[in-house]
């Protein structure tokens, strides 16, 4: 049975206006490190400010965040990034909840796999489509769709709740780790990221990897004085795919339903400069998967390790090693500590609201994302959010109005039931 406090609340929710303000938000081109980025950011904060919030919003200090020994790492260029913050003013001795969401999306790609411009929303029945739309403008739409429709209904809070909406999600999470550093918190956390109707209460972690493997030039009409690194990069290539089956075996059994839980993905290779020479150096980068609780440490040592005994194997590369770095973004592992109140709380809002009795299932992701930087914090945090990660990243991303009014509307439950009414 829901509250009268309850009851107001979820009358509240206005559809047509979630609706709107979703496709407001994909039409801001907001990729990551874009300027965009940051004009979504300002956007967002006269939002919090009209629901009557507190609101931070500051610059970050990226010349202090990057010289910290824990920066998460970043891939896209930039040369300014914002903080927000928005908090409910009417709090008591009750709990804080924050609402976690981040502003930024990939870049479009190849602009014709798409229907249209993909930063020009397009409806069809209950479908947005676009860039963005369900990684993660729809959980940004369902946060501030919640907001309001507490503020509406009158619902006095016994605590307060702090939207966080971040910047640099996609390429290691510096808008987080920058809200953190400031010293914004919480009891618990969920992020709104796209989960398709279950909770996400771990994720595995992901590091950028580089492997610059040495070759010895020639000209190509006399190839075999010379050493092609295309040729040598091959014995590494398939003792990483050796060390990515080794990694893989006895996954956590909240990513057992994954065929590679821990995936070791070369992304980008790059060799030689003139087709009529042998090369004499080639690049690979990298994507690789870190266990759930594993150092990220430990886990570069073992790719580390992998590279050097390949090498060693090797007549050419036993006197001329490999080297490895580790650029770009650096996701650790997270997950909500077992037992927490966080997942039967939301779980049973989405329970209530669907009209099921069923709870949705709880899950892993292969994938990093921001709720390591809020777990390792000591804020329990789990991902709920509108959308399938399946077709985030593609030009079929799209997202369905009316999970994200059902979302909404049991992320107004989980407040209410989280931080108190008075």
């Amino acid at each position: 049975m829901l509250t009268d406090a309850e009851a107001a609340a979820l009358a509240a929710v206005d559809e047509e206006a979630l609706g709107r303000t979703l496709l407001e938000l994909i039409a801001v081109p907001s990729v990551t490190g874009s300027a965009a980025e940051s004009e979504l950011q300002h956007q967002l904060a006269g939002r919090l400010e009209w629901l009557g919030l507190d609101v931070d919003l500051w610059p970050l200090d990226l010349p202090a965040l990057r010289a910290d020994p824990d920066f998460p790492g970043t891939e896209a260029p930039r040369d300014e990034a914002w903080g927000l913050v928005g908090t409910t003013p009417d709090g008591g001795d009750g709990p804080t909840l924050i609402l976690q969401g981040h502003v930024d999306v990939v870049p479009p790609g190849d602009l014709g796999a798409w229907e249209g411009d993909p930063f020009a929303p397009r409806v069809t029945g209950d479908l947005v489509h676009g860039r963005g739309a369900c990684d993660m403008k729809a959980g940004l739409a369902a946060h501030l769709a919640a907001l309001a429709a507490i503020r509406t209904s009158g619902v006095r809070l016994r605590g307060r709740v702090a939207a966080h909406f971040v910047v640099g999600e996609e390429d290691g999470g510096l808008g987080a780790f920058g809200t953190l550093r400031r010293g914004h918190g919480g009891d618990a956390c969920v992020i709104a990221e796209p989960t398709a109707g279950t909770l996400i209460t771990a994720n595995a972690g992901a590091l950028t990897f580089r492997v610059s493997v040495p070759g010895r030039a020639a000209h190509g009409s006399t190839r075999e004085r010379g050493v092609s690194a295309v040729d040598a990069y091959l014995p590494l290539h398939r003792a990483l795919a050796e060390l990515e089956t080794e990694r893989n075996r006895d996954p956590d059994p909240l990513l057992a339903e994954y065929p590679i839980p821990y995936g070791l993905s070369v992304g980008t290779l790059r060799a030689g400069d003139w087709a009529s020479s042998v090369p004499d150096l080639l690049v690979a980068e990298g994507r690789y998967g870190v266990r759930l609780g594993e150092d990220p440490a430990e886990a570069r040592a073992a790719l580390e390790r992998c590279v050097a005994e390949a090498c060693a194997a090797d007549p050419w590369l036993r006197d001329r090693p490999a080297t490895v770095s580790w650029p770009g973004g650096q996701f650790a592992s997270g997950r909500l500590p077992e037992g927490h109140a966080l997942a039967d709380t939301v779980g049973a809002a989405h329970a209530d609201v669907t009209g099921g009795g069923s709870r949705p299932r709880r899950r892993g992701a292969t994938y990093g994302s921001d709720l390591r930087h809020y777990t390792g914090a000591g804020i329990p945090t789990l991902q709920y959010g509108p959308g399938d990660i399946a077709v985030a990243h593609s030009a079929r991303e799209h997202v369905s109005l009316r999970e994200t009014a059902r979302v909404a509307r049991a992320l107004v439950l989980t407040v209410l039931r989280t931080v108190g009414t008075k």
